[in-house]
């Protein structure tokens, strides 16, 4: 009886941590469906970078798939010439691998630019789809309100072979952009307002990043989308929320298109789950061009971006922003996610895998006036606690070290433990030693801080447990490295940066890049230039993970030399928005 419970226990926790779509494919699989198959494809337009967002989504397409010993296939949504470009293609994949999934295939929407026309050639012959002339803004007025029925085009019962012709025209070259559509010929009273004559081909003449000038007529998003999902197999097609309204005309358009050739359970089906949104962060493509575009950050990759790209130079793991998405999770309802929770994901990844290491960002120098001058120790410092088979490295111990700034406190009250006069503190893996005083400039700010070493202190050594009440990082004068250090914080200085823009435009009258400039945290990036690591880091690479000591996690930016190391901080040690936000 009790083992009896224990399985049904075993089942139920099981059966908690399944999304609701995992359950679908479960189900789909119980059922036979798709001859036991799963397929699923990651399908982003080819416009701009991956964002973290999308993240959630390739989460979900590549794991399910990956779960369920089926494949995943990406598909380059490129069906829009005017945004897209090869260099958003390759920092994609490059995305995608770096997040540790890999693709069965690689697809384009271009590739089935033939059968698609095809299709629309066949449903234009069967009296399904016309030629319209019409204004875009015309054709949106007549589509009616969710409550009120739409008006027939004029031109919705043209002859079938005057539509075909001009079709051929609008991909000739003939026609002009924006002087006709090729419309379905649906139901304009529909409930479903994707239903009242959706267009499904526009005539754009820029040339294709792969068909060149082939094509001048490209396919809508809902008509490519569930026919090249059909074409490849596709069994769950999954997307985000606002894509609930769209489903039926997805079904509608992959039926028509299938003809009754397979059975009605071999087909692919459309899900949807909730976005990932995050407080003080905008996620649009279009707002973070525009970003990118007037300088407003250093690039798709700048630390303060949403990309993965800018994750990844900050310093995130791919393991950090997965289990991040796993805690989250799915559902069909949208949510707004605290920023400070992907932050912990990354503090606990972090805590994991970061070298330990010493670096003084504020530097102050202290002179230790009873160590021998000129003379040195070699010391141990443990590369990470949390994994002590990764052992240790050798820093150097000398009369002068660089401590930080804010460790010195001359007149210091009581509730201040570390260097004070007379005050006793550890310096790590070292010595403790006893502050006696401080030189002082013309202007009286402290140059130097005083302090004696206390032998028989050190690690190890006899007087070793003697108790203090704090123990400062440090690195030596002459042991040590220069290095530039940047320190990275929220790009946006209000929680919902979306809204607060749309507020500025309305009460300004001004453009978005101007109201983006307002609202953007003047203070997300500051670079200090007068910063000290240990000479361990000279061997860093660029994107190791580090932990400053008592500071934060770090690493190595790509534009960092030898000759001028630069660091990142991927965060805090600590959750400080979370305080100032009064949480």
């Amino acid at each position: 009886m009790l083992q009896d419970m224990e399985i049904k226990e075993n089942e139920n926790l099981e059966k908690k941590s399944i999304s609701f779509i995992e359950q679908e494919i479960i189900d789909d699989l119980s059922q036979g469906k798709n001859a036991g198959r799963v397929q699923t494809r990651f399908p982003p337009e080819p416009n701009g970078y991956l964002h973290i967002g999308h993240a959630k989504a390739i989460c979900m397409d590549f794991g399910m798939a990956e779960k369920y010993n089926g494949i995943c296939n990406l598909r380059f949504d490129d069906t829009n010439p005017t945004k897209e470009d090869t260099e958003y293609v390759d920092a994609i994949m490059e995305d995608i691998k770096w997040l540790g999934f890999e693709w069965a295939n690689v697809y384009y929407a271009s590739d089935y630019f033939p059968q698609l026309w095809d299709f629309a050639v066949r449903l234009i012959k069967e009296g399904k789809a016309y030629i319209d002339e019409q204004t875009s803004a015309q054709i949106a007025e007549q589509k009616g309100t969710p409550t009120q029925a739409g008006v027939n085009s004029p031109y919705r019962d043209r002859p079938i072979e005057e539509s075909l012709a001009l079709f051929e025209k609008m991909n000739s070259g003939e026609i002009e952009e924006g002087a006709m559509v090729l419309r379905a010929k649906i139901d304009m009273a529909h409930s479903n307002m994707h239903f009242r004559d959706p267009i499904i081909y526009r005539v754009v003449k820029t040339p294709h990043h792969r068909t060149g000038d082939t094509w001048k007529a490209y396919p809508m998003y809902d008509f490519a989308h569930g026919q090249s999902d059909y074409f490849e197999g596709v069994t769950h097609s999954l997307c985000t929320l606002e894509f609930v309204p769209h489903r039926p005309l997805y079904d509608y358009f992959v039926d028509e298109l299938k003809e009754g050739k397979d059975l009605d359970d071999n087909r692919p089906r459309q899900y949807e789950f909730n976005k990932l949104n995050l407080n003080y962060t905008l996620m649009s493509k279009r707002n973070l061009l525009i970003l990118v575009k007037e300088g407003l950050v250093n690039g798709w990759d700048d630390p303060r971006m949403p990309t993965l790209c800018g994750f990844r130079r900050r310093g995130y793991s791919p393991e950090s922003i997965r289990n991040f998405v796993d805690k989250i999770g799915y559902t069909k309802f949208d949510a707004l996610n605290d920023f400070a929770l992907l932050e912990s994901a990354v503090r606990e990844d972090l805590n994991s895998r970061a070298t330990r290491v010493s670096a003084v960002i504020n530097p102050l120098k202290l002179v230790i006036t009873n160590y021998p001058e000129g003379q040195s120790e070699t010391l141990q410092a443990i590369n990470n606690p949390e994994k002590p088979e990764e052992g240790s490295h050798t820093i150097e111990f000398s009369r002068e070290l660089w401590i930080e700034r804010d460790d010195f406190m001359e007149d210091a009250p009581k509730s201040f433990f570390r260097l004070t006069p007379g005050r006793e503190v550890r310096l790590k893996n070292a010595y403790i030693v006893l502050c006696t005083g401080c030189n002082k400039d013309e202007n009286g700010n402290v140059t130097e801080v005083l302090c004696e070493y206390i032998p028989g202190t050190k690690t190890g050594e006899p007087e070793a447990n003697r108790k203090v009440k704090s123990t400062l990082h440090w690195v030596s004068c002459n042991h040590c490295i220069k290095a530039e250090v940047r320190l990275y914080d929220r790009l946006w200085k209000v929680e919902n940066p979306r809204d607060e823009i749309a507020a500025i435009r309305e009460a300004k009258n001004c453009d978005s890049l101007e109201a983006m400039k307002e609202a953007i945290n003047t203070d997300s990036l500051k670079v200090l230039t007068e910063c000290y690591v240990e000479k361990y880091l000279a061997n860093a690479k660029p994107l190791d993970y580090l932990q400053f000591q008592r500071i934060g996690y770090f690493n190595v930016d790509p534009d960092s030399t030898p000759e001028h190391p630069v660091f990142n901080r991927t965060v805090s040690l600590k959750d400080t928005w979370s305080k100032i936000k009064g949480k």
